[in-house]
């Protein structure tokens, strides 16, 4: 890679950054394309992050994409944002125009539903009622993206009902909310099972959900990627469903950003995917 001062630059910034896979991605895809281009991580104070972004006003920098625990703020500061976003209620894609504005997008849903596609070949999200097991913002994202795309119902199932209700209050009548108790009732009937809490993470125990009690025509997907095979989606393999899981989600998301930031698809032949199983030790 060769960078000029006429680089363009991109970023992902959250606290913490460390873990972060996208600058491996990113910088691979630019390497491939011979691009005259970087994208770097950032780690902003948690209390300075406003002050962060508006210090890129004007496209000193292209664009940033944003993780934890800066979504909804990233949202809060644009100037303007796109209807995924806006329903989200986050953004994880900042774009600084030349005129000073920042505009917000959410890549998260197309990357859930690019995920579902790839993995889960002839699913349709809107054939069947889905279940999403989490309340926080990854949940919101997944409704926001699955509504856009058809689901006719969508319930949200949290240890904190009052939680889940505050989520389902930001959208329409096609999402319900329930407790954890109502679970086993509800499992027989779902088309779609997302794990949209942090349960797993690490190799941890997933939620507690019998995956033996939904159709067998039913997908199970995780937004946990570390571990690749979760514990969570490891019972939905024993019980012989189709399983989705958080790393592909993780790569779907990351094409639209790079599309922004340099004007061009990732190139095809850079297996992404590879690099990331290599980069979490599970090559």
């Amino acid at each position: 890679m060769t960078i000029s001062g006429a680089a363009i630059v991109g970023g992902v910034c959250g606290a913490p950054i460390k873990h972060s896979l996208s600058p491996a991605l990113h910088n691979a895809w630019i390497a491939a394309a011979g691009l005259d281009a970087a994208y770097i991580p950032f780690s902003p104070g948690v209390n300075n992050f406003e002050t962060f972004v508006n210090g890129f006003r004007g496209g000193a920098i292209r664009g940033l994409n944003v993780t934890i625990p800066f979504k909804a703020r990233a949202l809060a500061v644009a100037d303007h944002a796109s209807d995924l976003a806006r329903m989200a209620g986050a953004a994880n894609l900042l774009i600084f125009a030349a005129d000073g504005s920042i505009h917000a997008d959410n890549t998260d849903g197309p990357g859930l539903l690019g995920a579902i596609a790839e993995q889960a070949k002839g699913f349709d999200v809107s054939a069947a009622p889905v279940l999403i097991l989490g309340a926080g913002g990854a949940a919101r994202g997944a409704v926001a993206a699955l509504l856009l795309a058809g689901a006719a119902r969508i319930t949200i199932v949290n240890r904190t009902l009052a939680r889940a209700r505050e989520l389902v209050a930001a959208f329409g009548p096609q999402v319900v909310a329930a407790e954890d108790s109502a679970l086993p009732g509800l499992l027989p009937e779902a088309g779609l099972v997302i794990n949209a809490t942090a349960l797993g993470l690490g190799g941890g125990e997933g939620p507690a959900a019998d995956l033996t009690l939904t159709p067998k025509t039913a997908v199970i997907m995780d937004m946990v990627y570390k571990p690749l095979r979760t514990e969570f989606l490891r019972r939905a393999e024993a019980a012989g469903r189709r399983t989705v899981d958080g790393l592909e989600m993780l790569l779907r998301q990351a094409v639209p950003s790079f599309e922004a930031f340099y004007g061009i698809a990732p190139p095809a032949e850079v297996d992404v995917r590879s690099i990331a199983l290599k980069l979490l030790g599970e090559a």
